[in-house]
């Protein structure tokens, strides 16, 4: 069916900022234009070179952590180039703050390719290194000589990032000392001219995608975008049949594979969907990518591969592909259960899914080992639809489903007891902290959209998620509100992916305010650019300006095929046929199809007419269907025609806010008996928070605790903002009464490594690895029968703080009974000087003497399988 093409002039949606028609898009100076369903035009230019500040803040860095000064201090300088040398900084001591005092001026900007030499005194840290061996940073930590790996350059302006960990692979960022005199120096070029930051100016179909579903509508601008994402789609996938992650992402990562795979690609290309997923098992279990303090288990959100599987399954009804994924996921799961699972709430630990650069959305202080203690809301419905799955797979392969009904109940329960809040309207972030955990208000636009289509919201709590989740002007942004002195990528990122999930949970919703917003969104960003780009600046909507970015990101592309699919109309794969749901606002409305529809053994014409959600009559080939649903033994071509009813969806609330950022979180520190920390700007008052809940509101920047201290607390203070957003909690503050606190030296436990590393405790530290010391027992005294913390002290060099899969982990047993995982993430590159502290387990001990043992479970292999080491040093218990 050829259908006619709306007037071109036909409005779709208009903001202050942009506005959607029919067949093109325009947005201030710029327009993008559909030509033809198969050819698009564009003249939009970044901005971002036109724009570019006379004044940047930045800040050394060594080893690739903020360790210079204190968070939110920065040096600062006004540049005024001069002559062919550029800029030269003025001479700047490591630890002493810089600050130019002349005024940046609002209209005049920095010219392109400014090169600008920076020089950095470092001779105080190289006399500590020579005095004693290390340096102690403004926190009091220590970086030793023997773990030194260079000095590094971080800021506000392009090439310079606040993206610390990534410091040592960005070109230019280190700084040298040849002639060896302890001045370091580096030359960049600011304001650097960049052809990628301006679009192609034409986009025309290449690629031959007559094998796919061809889409035609009376929005000539969509069909154009559902073209161009089916061409990025064949261009993704790679010479082995598997799909990349994205133009300048070649490889296959569990997440993106399997989110794509949801939203559209298991629909239309099956097969390079199995190949992707099975790209992603390892011995039988899915593969967590390389991640925060090497991977699993401090992210978990691999088993975003069950839910592609599933609709892999759903659409083709191969039942070798659903024993073969059970058996996967089985395994996989199992290993959740026994190290990422916390019983008293219900919830698994691990970072937000997606959301896996740390400092892009957690708190400055928060490294590897709190990130896995956070219990967040995107990875608890990825893992609660993961055993929902298990539990159909179980049953259709008769197998015992109840165990896993049972944890996915757990799950949900968790998620609506700790992350729901009704005052909002909305789920918050995440649960963080050390021992004891407080919820993060924070809107998190893909948990929030999952938390909807998969069933952990009610029906009263999908409207509201829907209504009250904050969207901005360009769209959902990934956390709301924004992180001050962050850059944009996850924070202060739309991305087009999560934007689709979004779209579809309001469809499903009902809301025809929340869908249109969001479709704009896709279609503006998508348009614009001539391409499905992997993220874009929220406050601009600009391309040009986030940490990285990538054309035809795969699930970019998938969200916009899904938009098609999912959305329109409204398809639901299922083991035994396609449910049909449509949703199509009443601008959209008119004649669509989508013919050459493969599905099993059939192919299908389908075309739909009319607008709203409701379905007036669905027939396939002629006969009147009884309910919206296509049964999967279909053979050969026929003939689905869908006619809305043209009624008005029901009126539901929704509105875009303006972008927000909260407060930068205060640093708290115990003294006198009191927790004091510096006034921060903005802040109407301060909450005070003890052992996971509310203890005070105050707008003094100080709180006794007076003399009767508790046998242990945890305190974590937030300043809140005019606008009722609470920043960050800072860094937990542990008070304990000493007398409480038993240390055991990991040398009187095991014979102590030889290794040349410093700053342990007592007279040395104990190796664990895959062959050394697999087994540890120990005995501890306790005083009285009840509640303990354990925690150890540790060092991983294994690999850097943000990346790789050598996180090292341990079981740890009281008697014989598992009392949970001792998780020693990766803390820096060859640094095993650099010690942290694990987890803490919360004991049950009897009076007396009890029997502790440190194993290596077949459970605690982590994802590089070959590399699970660290070094012990002590072990500590606390009486509660």
């Amino acid at each position: 069916m050829e259908s006619a093409q709306a007037p071109s002039d036909q409005l779709l949606y208009q903001s202050e900022t942009f506005a959607v028609y029919a067949d093109r898009v325009t947005q201030n100076l710029y327009e993008a234009a559909a030509l033809s369903p198969t050819a698009l035009i564009s003249n939009y230019q970044s901005p971002a070179n036109d724009q570019f500040s006379r004044g940047i803040d930045f800040k050394f860095s060594l080893n690739g952590k903020d360790n210079e000064l204190p968070v939110g201090v920065n040096h600062f300088l006004v540049l005024y180039p001069e002559g062919d040398e550029g800029i030269v900084s003025p001479l700047i001591t490591f630890g002493q703050t810089y600050t130019d005092t002349r005024p940046v001026p609002a209209d005049d900007f920095l010219e392109q390719n400014v090169r600008f030499r920076i020089r950095l005194d470092m001779r105080p840290v190289l006399e500590a290194f020579a005095r004693q061996g290390y340096y102690q940073d403004y926190r009091g930590e220590r970086i030793y000589q023997s773990d030194f790996r260079g000095v590094y350059v971080a800021g506000n302006a392009e090439p310079l990032s606040w993206d610390f960990e990534n410091l040592p692979s960005r070109e230019g960022m280190q700084l040298q000392d040849p002639d060896g005199d302890g001045i370091y120096e580096t030359t960049l070029v600011l304001n650097p001219y960049n052809p990628e930051n301006f679009t192609a100016n034409r986009w025309e179909l290449t690629e031959d995608i007559s094998a796919y579903p061809q889409y035609r509508s009376s929005q000539l601008l969509v069909d154009a975008l559902y073209a161009m994402s089916l061409e990025e789609m064949k261009l993704d996938v790679r010479p082995d049949q598997t799909f990349m992650a994205g133009e300048k992402w070649n490889g296959v990562w569990t997440r993106d594979i399997s989110y794509s795979i949801v939203l559209a690609l298991a629909a239309i290309e099956p097969q390079i969907s199995k190949n992707s997923l099975m790209a992603k098992v390892k011995d039988g279990r899915i593969i967590q990518d390389t991640g925060t303090g090497g991977s699993w288990p401090v992210s978990t959100d691999r088993t975003t591969w069950a839910l592609a599987a599933w609709e892999v399954y759903a659409v083709t009804g191969d039942q070798q592909w659903l024993r073969q994924a059970y058996d996967i996921i089985k395994k996989s799961a199992e290993e959740d259960l026994q190290v990422a699972f916390n019983e008293q709430t219900g919830l698994f630990k691990g970072e937000s899914s997606f959301l896996d650069w740390r400092k892009q959305s957690y708190p400055q202080w928060m490294g590897p080992v709190p990130i896995y203690l956070s219990e967040t809301l995107g990875t608890n419905v990825v893992h609660y639809e993961t055993y929902q799955i298990l539990g159909r797979m179980a049953q259709l392969l008769g197998e015992p489903a109840e165990r896993w009904q049972q944890v996915a109940q757990r799950v949900k329960q968790g998620l609506n007891k700790h992350l729901w809040q009704p005052d909002r309207g909305f789920y918050g972030q995440y649960l963080y902290g050390n021992a004891y955990l407080a919820l993060s208000p924070r809107a998190e636009a893909l948990g929030e959209a999952l938390a909807v289509l998969y069933g952990v919201a009610d029906a009263g709590q999908v409207q509201q998620v829907i209504s009250r989740t904050p969207m901005t002007a360009f769209g959902a942004t990934s956390i709301y509100p924004q992180i001050p002195n962050v850059p944009p990528y996850h924070n202060e990122g739309i991305w087009p992916f999560v934007q689709a999930y979004w779209n579809w949970a309001a469809a499903r919703a009902g809301n025809e305010q929340a869908l249109l917003h969001g479709l704009a969104a896709t279609y503006r960003s998508a348009a614009l650019f001539l391409t499905n780009k992997e993220n874009f600046v929220a406050s601009t909507g600009d391309f040009n300006g986030t940490e990285i970015n990538s054309d035809r990101q795969l699930w970019s592309v998938a969200g916009n095929l899904a938009m098609v699919y999912r959305v329109f109309f409204g398809m639901q794969f299922e083991p035994g046929g396609i449910r049909f749901s449509p949703s199509v606002p009443e601008v959209y409305g008119g004649q669509r199809s989508l013919t050459n529809f493969r599905y099993r053994n059939a192919v299908l014409q389908l075309e739909l007419s009319g607008w709203g959600n409701q379905i007036e009559q669905m027939e396939l080939d002629g006969r009147v269907l009884d309910e919206p649903f296509i049964p999967a033994d279909l053979q050969g071509e026929h003939r689905v025609l869908i006619r809305l009813s043209n009624s008005p969806y029901p009126q539901k609330p929704y509105a875009v806010v303006d972008n927000h950022f909260s407060l930068p979180a205060p640093e708290v520190q115990f003294t006198q008996q009191a927790l004091r920390w510096q006034p921060v700007a903005g802040a109407v008052q301060y909450q005070i928070w003890q052992n996971g809940s509310l203890a005070a509101e105050s707008a003094d920047t100080q709180y006794p605790l007076g003399n009767g201290l508790a046998a242990y607390a945890e305190y974590m203070v937030a300043a809140v903002d005019e606008a009722g957003w609470p920043s960050f909690f800072s860094e937990p503050v542990q008070v304990v009464d000493p007398a409480r606190v038993q240390l055991i030296e990991a040398e009187q436990l095991a014979p102590a490594a030889s290794l040349q590393y410093e700053g342990y405790s007592g007279k040395g530290f104990v190796e664990l690895s895959r062959q050394q010391n697999t087994h540890i027992s120990f005995r501890v005294q306790v005083p009285q029968a009840g509640e303990y913390l354990l925690d150890v002290r540790f060092s991983n060099g294994s690999g850097p703080v943000n990346t790789d899969n050598k996180a090292a982990i341990r079981s740890l047993y009281v008697g014989e009974a598992y009392a949970g995982p001792v998780v020693m993430p990766q803390l820096g590159t060859e640094e095993w000087s650099n010690w942290g502290r694990s987890n803490p387990l919360r004991l049950q001990l009897q009076q007396g003497e009890n029997q502790l043992q440190l194993r290596f479970m077949p459970w605690n292999e982590n994802m590089n399988s070959e590399v699970n080491r660290a070094m012990l040093d002590q072990i500590r218990l606390i009486r509660l």
